[in-house]
């Protein structure tokens, strides 16, 4: 299991943490062990389930459990996996997002299921390469979302997830159709100045998308009419390649502008206050947002800032908070998805099953 760095640091390297090992034995035959837990490698056993996809169980979840009960292993678990002890965090709120955390996760520590993940295939005209990326999210610690590219649309998703927002969730859209131009770096201090940016081109998109709703209303009774296949200007397939080419054709022009000042505007809280203070470019866009347990999910408006080749950030504005997103530089054998098809498909299936 790859495990992000300590939080709040998004440029250390990710953790390695083993689960489970296989003996390859003579006659085909193998043994499997389980390596949760501090009491060594245990029997387990793993089933090959469909496809792409496997389980793996213990036979002697004893061996996860430790002799001062379950305070003993919240607080092991806390330094192993945050870096710290329960009497360095003073905010009540962040106490229980994080005993949550330890819940979820410790529920399922004798049964996991495994499905594959496809990095996303990359184009000439993306703003950057697509991959795998730390970001912070809050209370929540550090999580891994994947950045890939779609015509007009950039779409960060959650790989690891919270008690709020699950593994498979779309976390962040950017309209690459809809660059923002920053104040200056005073003006850019003002919260309700940045606010007042975004909620005007969030108002612009709102209406774009009324007007190409209500083309698109409007074209149907001809298209259902006409005996001839539909041309390009009829909102068709050909329509859809038109605009995610010029989308593209954007994006790249806006690629490599020269780099401007950056800062958090008074009131934007951060986690980790190292972020660049000079950015390329950036973006309007929406960020999901959503209470305990997925309840009552939303998309909010947002800036995706693009820093440098493996950093960028997103502030939330309902939040008044900013995630800071590093690369993982990790070399993953055998990832790369067979075909843009095969990619699109497996997106779905993650968010079907976040669902």
């Amino acid at each position: 299991m790859y495990l992000p760095p300590h939080d709040p640091h998004v440029d250390d390297p990710m953790r390695f943490k083993p689960l489970f090992r296989i003996h390859l034995m003579e006659r085909k035959c193998a043994t499997v062990e389980c390596m949760y837990g501090h009491k060594g490698p245990h029997n387990g056993h793993i089933q090959i389930v469909k496809k792409d996809e496997f389980s793996t169980k213990c036979n002697q979840t004893d061996h996860h459990r430790m002799s001062g009960g379950r305070q003993e292993e919240f607080r092991t678990w806390l330094r192993e996996e945050w870096g710290r002890t329960l009497e360095d965090i003073f905010h009540e709120h962040m106490q229980e997002l994080i005993l949550m955390k330890f819940i979820y996760t410790s529920q399922y520590d004798n049964c996991l299921t495994y499905r594959r993940i496809y990095l996303p295939p990359s184009s000439p005209d993306d703003l950057i390469q697509p991959g795998l990326f730390k970001g912070t999210y809050g209370s929540h610690g550090l999580e891994i979302v994947m950045l890939s590219f779609h015509g007009k649309k950039a779409k960060g998703t959650k790989i690891t997830g919270d008690p709020n927002i699950p593994a498979g969730q779309q976390t962040v859209e950017i309209d690459l159709a809809h660059p923002l131009q920053l104040p200056d770096i005073e003006n850019l201090r003002d919260f309700s100045e940045l606010s007042r940016i975004v909620l005007e081109v969030q108002e612009q998109v709102r209406r774009e998308e009324q007007e190409r709703e209500q083309r698109q209303e409007e074209e149907e009774p001809s298209q259902q009419a006409a005996s001839q296949p539909a041309s390009p200007l009829g909102g068709g397939e050909g329509a859809e390649g038109e605009e995610t080419a010029a989308g593209a054709e954007g994006t790249t022009q806006d690629k490599a502008p020269a780099s401007q000042p950056f800062v958090l505007p008074m009131g934007v809280i951060s986690r980790n206050e190292d972020y660049p203070r000079t950015c390329r470019i950036c973006f309007y866009g929406t960020g999901l947002i959503a209470g305990h347990g997925f309840t009552s999910p939303e998309r909010t408006p947002g800036v995706f800032v693009l820093f440098d080749d493996d950093r960028f950030g997103f502030i939330w504005l309902e939040l008044k908070s900013f995630s800071l997103y590093s690369r993982i530089k990790v070399s993953f054998q055998n990832a790369q998805a067979p075909s843009r098809e095969a990619f699109d498909e497996m997106l779905k299936n993650i968010q079907s099953l976040a669902t």
